[in-house]
């Protein structure tokens, strides 16, 4: 009897190789070939020739298999993770750091050419911080897989639906990025292994932090098992049974996690399950390049839009006379007033409410005025947003984007429906070896532009 991986095999087996030159990269680091139907290749980068064989057919395009690199590009490097082409964590490693870099400039440059229509009056300098060792936050999965006698953890797989096998991940701020073995050989040991799917990381200033989903509740040995790791390694373990309100951490509970912005002297407290930028360096450099793009003076009022637990808004008031953030979630809402009164700041306030629809005028904080605004709102984009915030007229308005091509849509509608003008806009690499494109984007009312000065 023919099985449907037995007969995809066949077809595979069916279809010649092809040769050809990787024109470039798709939006998920896949190498493009076109000539023919175009096929997508992972491994496979721009200028390559290549020797590849087509594995699945779609109706735009087909997914191949990098058979051979005949022609090698200069830029390619040897991926230093034994985990890289399983690990769907990264998928740009074998890629020089300097040319995925220019990959995610061309990308935002495309973006902003084919869908704003509009070109900045200025490009700014990439905003870069270290490569290895920088994600302080991420959600692992974990499997507990008989065949194997042993739970998995790690990242899903680039080309399947499972979990890798990892034993530990560079890109992991020390030091969970070493722990991964150990807290796999932990799980495996526990009487509850094959209910716990998922692990929170979170790696800060004051602590390292493991935020277990367990599906049943653990026993008594299973506890002391959990709380012997935590000494020995010097980490803290929580379990979350139910929603987040249900986090709790094992053990004597310790002072809130924290993370530093030494140039601002702020010190930010967060909870393990919070959102918080994952690239520590690249934060802090994108929040002094937001406070020079925005030219804050004593007397600038300041709208921060999906204002989290007030990573941008704290900053921000030390320079200005006051910050107004605004976040849909309200448990991140009281974190960012929590941090107010942490770091003896005033001049900041924050309010709760639903960014997804179109704001209402009659809101307390629409009804201000402001000379600033920030916002940095999901991968979806603020496009609910935009005319509200034309109506309030800011001198300066800078959109902070995790997705080039809801930027480039919102930066359209700003642009060509509400008048603003493209003053500056780069790219900020938060997430090295992938292909997640951060950029920033400053506005300046019409009439009003005149050049940024040019962070270095």
């Amino acid at each position: 009897m023919s099985t449907p991986k037995a007969a995809e095999r066949r077809a595979r087996a069916a279809v010649a190789p092809e040769e050809a030159r990787v024109a470039g990269l798709t939006h998920e680091g896949e190498g493009v070939v076109h000539g023919g139907k175009t096929a997508f290749i992972a491994g496979a980068l721009p200028g390559e020739r290549i020797r590849f064989q087509r594995t699945r057919r779609h109706r735009q395009h087909d997914d191949a298999e990098l058979l051979e690199v005949l022609q090698a590009s200069p830029a390619r490097v040897v991926p230093r993770c034994p985990h890289f082409g399983v690990c769907g964590g990264c998928v740009l490693q074998h890629l020089s750091p300097a040319a995925q870099l220019a990959a995610k400039e061309k990308e935002l440059r495309d973006a902003l050419t084919r869908v704003a229509r509009a070109e900045p009056a200025h490009w700014l300098s990439p905003l870069e911080g270290p490569h290895w060792g920088y994600r302080r936050r991420a959600r692992l999965g974990a499997k507990f897989v008989r065949k194997k006698g042993t739970v998995v953890v790690g990242f899903r797989e680039r080309a399947a639906p499972l979990i890798a096998q990892l034993r530990t991940c560079d890109v992991l701020a020390p030091p969970a990025g070493a722990l991964i073995a150990p807290l796999a050989a932990l799980l495996t040991e526990l009487g509850i292994r094959e209910r716990v799917p998922q692990i929170e990381v979170a790696v800060a200033a004051n602590g390292t932090a493991f935020v277990l989903r367990v599906l049943a509740a653990p026993s008594a040995e299973d506890e002391r098992r959990l709380e012997a790791f935590a000494a020995e390694h010097g980490v803290r373990v929580y379990l979350q049974p139910a929603g987040l309100d249900s986090v709790h951490q094992l053990g004597r509970a310790g002072e809130p996690l924290n993370y530093c912005l030494p140039g601002f002297d702020l010190e930010m407290q967060f909870a393990p399950t919070d959102f918080i930028q994952v690239n520590a360096a690249v934060n802090e450099a994108l929040l002094q390049r937001a406070v020079e793009l925005l030219e804050l003076t004593p007397a600038a009022r300041v709208l921060d839009l999906y204002c989290g637990l007030g990573n941008f808004s704290l900053p921000l008031a030390r320079h200005a006379a006051q910050v107004v953030g605004v976040e849909g979630d309200p448990t991140l809402v009281a974190r960012a007033c929590g941090n107010a009164r942490h770091n003896g700041l005033v001049n900041a306030e924050f309010h709760v409410a639903d960014l997804s629809a179109a704001p209402e005028a009659h809101l307390p904080w629409m009804q201000r005025a402001y000379t600033h605004v920030l916002l940095d709102p999901p991968r979806t984009g603020a496009r609910e947003v935009l005319t509200a915030l034309a109506r309030l007229a800011p001198q300066r308005l800078l959109y902070i984007s995790c997705h080039p091509g809801t930027l480039a849509r919102d930066l359209g509608v700003l642009v060509h429906d509400h008048g603003f003008t493209l003053a500056a806009a780069g790219v900020v690499d938060m997430f090295p070896h992938t292909a997640h494109v951060e950029s920033l984007a400053l506005l300046t009312a019409a009439g009003g532009h005149r050049p940024p000065a040019a962070p270095a």
